[in-house]
């Protein structure tokens, strides 16, 4: 046991030191190097090439960290300063801190692998230095989040993680849209760390420590009210940071203005800390006496984010933007797992609400693994054609088979189609939900089967949404130079891709590994404390409780392939030899098509933001030039553009307050220091009257 302690505490070591390295590597480059290189490029690639080398070897490390400790369900306790006064300072590897440990280091290393051809494009135009330190010090300060056992630690490494992303975000800063979305980004995320620092409080208020060991189950200490009023706080504060509804309005703003390697990492695994800080307050020191209404409030919030997540992003043409809407809506999915838990665990049924919290985390795993696919292959299409708008794309098929192959598998993966891994997780999500049919409690009546049916709608507009971004992107005619001039990306930005595709299919044929982690991690949790929910029957099945809803992602898989290849086979052997025509597509008359006769993404999702239109509130504005016969239109300009609710009428009208209160408490600054000095007097009496 000690020796696997010290293995264990080697890897650590060297994954922080190496984090560590990476973000001061510039500096002791530039240092040393300026004097004997004189070609800044050749510098710069060496800091790209070193820079994200290390923190590919400093991930890898990380991902033996985390198998470690969930494999053998014994955590690693480090303590760094243990004479504080309000408990010791020290790192925590629990289940919980393992396995999202394990989710940051997994995309970290084929993010890390992919940067070394994508950041290829930023030499001789972007500061590369501080590209490799901030990336370095992104990936430790997140790692620092999930390892943190201490209130004060955990808060040092969640403002580092987002000063990090506010400056990765502004990274091209001569674009006013990158500095508008920091700048966004900035104020959200600290009015989320000031509910946060107000929840530790309440906690050290009642247990007289910041170690998360004292906050542990304080249920029985702390009375409904203030227990309440934590929940709350762990609400908000970590739902700004994973980017729920109404609290998303940084998110796609600041995905599409970030390097792309960067975005795969912010929506691929940074959302992930809000999600791990909500299990660990919910049910690791608040369970596991949980109300009703808690459930009731996230499975709210749940289907908000997802219904409107994935109809936001169904009218957007900016690649990054729609995938960035994505991450809202999967964001829902994972908290209706929660949600879920919460609810069952409050009706005491504590088997059903670790299937739930299963299903929420293997999408957390999910999630993380197909997004940050999409992302990077968003990021190989902008690398190669410098265009996010995918009406001026198409055709890339051709030109880029291998990023185009690699995003299809993400798109099926995100729209929840067998065999791949999203699938599994929202059936397993469904499942956990249905099971709460026989609960005669007449909330559960009502709150279950309407989750159920909006996670439906959910998953059927996800499908129709990549249709159309797949489609219009890689298929058909190229639309513009953009697309003509595109090239397929590099060997290390492929291989990144790959690999996440090849997850992306080992963990929807063969659920059983994944189940099979997180059964213990869900077991370990007082609220939710039951184990072996899911039967793996023998590795090959799934077993959700009942027969009945038992599924074999693999035999699934086999007979999709099989379906598809037998009219082909048959075709082949009862229809004689294959014979190739090749025709002129017919084009309604005319002699030649043209990319401008394609369907469009706007035409595409036209009929669903009709359906819609009183959530879109769309507006239109059509120009036609001045026309030259009534048959025949030269020139017409369509605009359409629709407008956030939240925006409108909740965040413009709190701005216009905090303005106008500004302004008001702006007029005691008169610039006399007779004015100040009677400030001074005034408050001096008052505080004598006080004292009395």
């Amino acid at each position: 046991m000690h020796d696997l302690t010290d293995w264990r505490l080697a890897a650590l070591t060297f994954m922080v030191t190496g984090y560590a390295l990476g973000a001061l590597l510039p500096a002791l480059i530039g240092i040393m190097g300026r004097a004997l290189v004189k070609s800044v490029v050749t510098l710069d690639s060496t800091i790209k090439n070193l820079g994200f080398t290390i923190a590919l070897a400093s991930s890898l490390a990380g991902c033996v960290l985390s198998l470690s400790v969930l494999l053998s369900g014994e955590p690693l306790y480090v303590e760094i300063q243990p004479s504080l006064p309000f408990g010791a300072m020290a790192l925590h590897a629990d289940m919980l801190s393992a396995f999202f440990l394990g989710v940051i280091s997994l995309i970290a290393a084929a993010v890390s692998f992919y940067s070394l051809g994508y950041a290829t494009g930023f030499l001789r135009r972007r500061n590369m230095a501080l590209l490799v330190f901030l990336y370095n010090a992104f990936l430790l300060s997140m790692t620092g989040v999930v390892l943190s056992a201490h209130a004060f630690l955990f808060l040092f490494f969640w403002e580092a993680m987002s000063l990090s992303t506010y400056f990765l975000i502004n990274y091209e800063h001569e674009d006013p849209a990158a500095r508008r979305a920091g700048y966004l980004y900035v104020v959200m995320t600290h009015l989320g760390t000031a509910l946060l620092v107000v929840m530790f409080v309440l906690l050290f208020s009642r247990t007289g420590s910041f170690s998360f060991g004292a906050f542990r189950d304080p249920g029985s200490r702390l009375p409904a009210v203030v227990q309440s009023v934590i929940f709350l706080c762990a609400t908000i504060g970590f739902g700004v940071k994973a980017g729920i509804i109404p609290l998303h309005i940084w998110l796609p703003e600041a995905h599409p203005a970030a390097p792309s390697n960067i975005s795969a990492l912010m929506s691929g695994v940074m959302l992930k800390m809000g999600i791990y800080g909500m299990v660990r307050v919910y049910f690791d020191f608040l369970g596991p006496d949980i109300p009703e209404w808690w459930g009731i409030l996230i499975l709210i919030v749940a289907v908000t984010s997802s219904v409107l997540g994935v109809l936001y992003a169904l009218t957007e043409h900016d690649l990054k933007r729609l995938l960035a809407f994505h991450s809202i809506e999967n964001i829902g999915i994972i908290l209706m797992g929660i949600g879920g838990a919460l609810l069952f665990a409050s009706l005491g049924n504590r088997p059903l609400a670790s299937l739930a919290l299963l299903a929420g985390l293997y999408h957390v795993l999910n999630h993380a693994t197909f997004k940050g696919l999409l992302f990077l292959g968003a990021g190989s299409v902008l690398h190669a054609t410098h265009t996010r708008n995918i009406e001026e794309l198409g055709g890339l098929i051709k030109k880029m088979p291998w990023t185009a192959f690699f995003f299809l598998i993400g798109a099926v993966a995100i729209s929840a189609l067998p065999p791949l891994n999203g699938f599994v997780s929202e059936w397993l999500t469904f499942q956990a939900l249905l099971l709460g049919f026989h609960i005669s409690d007449l909330t559960v009546r009502i709150a279950i089967p309407l989750t159920v049916a909006l996670l439906a709608l959910t998953g059927a507009l996800a499908a129709a949404c990549f249709v159309k971004a797949f489609g219009i992107t890689f298929l058909g005619l190229p639309r513009s130079d953009h697309a003509e001039g595109a090239h397929e990306s590099s060997f290390s930005m492929i291989a990144a891709m790959g690999s996440l595709a090849v997850l992306c299919v080992v963990f929807g044929v063969a659920p059983s590994l994944v189940v099979s982690v997180l059964d213990p991690l869900v077991s370990s949790l007082p609220g939710v404390h039951a184990s072996g929910q899911v039967l793996l029957g023998g590795g090959m099945m799934l077993i959700p409780q009942s027969d009945a809803s038992s599924i074999s992602p693999l035999a699934l898989g086999g007979l999709l392939v099989a379906a598809t290849l037998f009219p082909v086979a048959a075709g082949y052997l009862f229809g004689g030899r294959v014979r190739k025509r090749v025709v002129m597509t017919w084009g309604c008359g005319l002699e030649k098509i043209g990319p401008r006769m394609q369907y469009t993404a706007t035409g595409f999702s036209k009929p669903i933001r009709m359906i819609f239109s009183n959530i879109y509130r769309a507006t239109h504005e059509i120009e036609i030039s001045e026309e030259t016969s009534p048959y025949f239109r030269p020139n017409i300009t369509y605009e359409l553009r629709t407008e956030s609710v939240f925006l409108k009428y909740l965040y413009e009208p709190a701005y216009h307050v905090i303005i106008g209160s500004a302004r008001m408490v702006r007029r005691i600054q008169t610039g006399h220091i007779q004015t100040y000095l009677a400030y001074i007097f005034l408050t001096l009496v008052l505080l004598l009257l006080f004292a009395r």
